[in-house]
């Protein structure tokens, strides 16, 4: 049986952001997860049930200015506003689960978000896990746009950026359909000051994956063109990690969790985990 609970968190700069807890019977690990951008941890349902049914613990929230929690719609004027977020839901976890490992798990701009507060707080991480993770953001890119965006960004910090997306997130044509019909996804384009934080974050990531020791698990869809699966293999290929996979699925878009074949996907990862983390008999 796995218990639900909805909280509240308040940030120093008085944004509230909406969290929510998924308890299992005797949880032998909690997992902290990081949805990804225009999006809520509503869209993770399946992906928690399965958590919870190998005993896991789920905990997270809604982005600043995503889904329920307060804030600017997708706008981020400091990358790392979410990482400070992120860390208010971690140290709430901690009180809850002082005795749990606490494993953390991210997809797309919450695969960054994970890996960057791995990367500060890994004495308090017992193994990190991105999917789609968004180190790379402008392949393909011509220079001058991104110069342009960068340029336009500090005077018109909303200003979407000039890029399709439309069908990027999986080959699955519901998936689609769904994020556009649900009233808690943003549906407008990218903020250019968002882009520019997100690419900068990025690359500093990849900067510092060396530094990286914790287990690792990095998978991508080897089609995504939305973040590029170049970034998850640097990122990988630089990680200090001794336990480390990577996964690059092919066929596959964005959104992994969401393909046409989203369990074997997930059931890759259980699997992964339940190898580092065994029930307790």
């Amino acid at each position: 049986m796995t218990t639900e609970l909805r909280e509240a968190l308040h940030t120093s700069d008085g944004i509230t952001l909406m969290t929510g807890t998924w308890e299992p019977d005797s949880p032998k690990a909690v997992v902290l997860l990081s949805h990804g951008h225009a999006e809520h941890i509503g869209r993770y349902a399946h992906v928690i049930e399965a958590l919870t049914g190998h005993g896991y613990a789920v905990v997270g929230q809604d982005h600043r200015g995503h889904g329920r929690s307060g804030g600017e719609r997708a706008l981020a004027m400091r990358f790392d506003d979410y990482i400070d977020d992120f860390r208010l839901l971690a140290d709430r976890t901690r009180e809850r689960y002082p005795d749990l490992p606490r494993l953390v798990l991210g997809h797309s701009m919450g695969g960054l978000v994970a890996a960057r507060y791995t990367l500060a707080w890994q004495r308090d991480v017992s193994a990190l896990v991105i999917c789609g993770a968004a180190f790379i953001i402008d392949e393909g890119v011509p220079a001058w746009q991104s110069t342009l965006v960068r340029v336009v960004s500090k005077v018109w910090p909303k200003a979407p950026v000039p890029r399709d997306d439309s069908d990027t997130l999986s080959t699955d044509p519901s998936v689609r359909e769904a994020f556009h019909n649900d009233p808690l996804t943003y549906h407008g384009k990218t903020r250019m000051r968002t882009a520019v934080e997100m690419h900068d974050a990025g690359a500093d990531a990849l900067a510092r994956a060396s530094t990286l020791t914790v287990p690792l698990l990095a998978m991508h869809g080897a089609i995504d063109q939305l973040t590029s699966p170049r970034g998850t293999g640097q990122f990988f290929a630089a990680a200090s990690s001794t336990d480390k996979s990577l996964k690059l699925w092919p066929g596959m878009k964005h959104e992994i969790f969401n393909e046409i074949d989203r369990a074997t996907v997930i059931a890759t990862m259980l699997d992964w985990l339940d190898d580092r983390f065994p029930a307790t008999p």
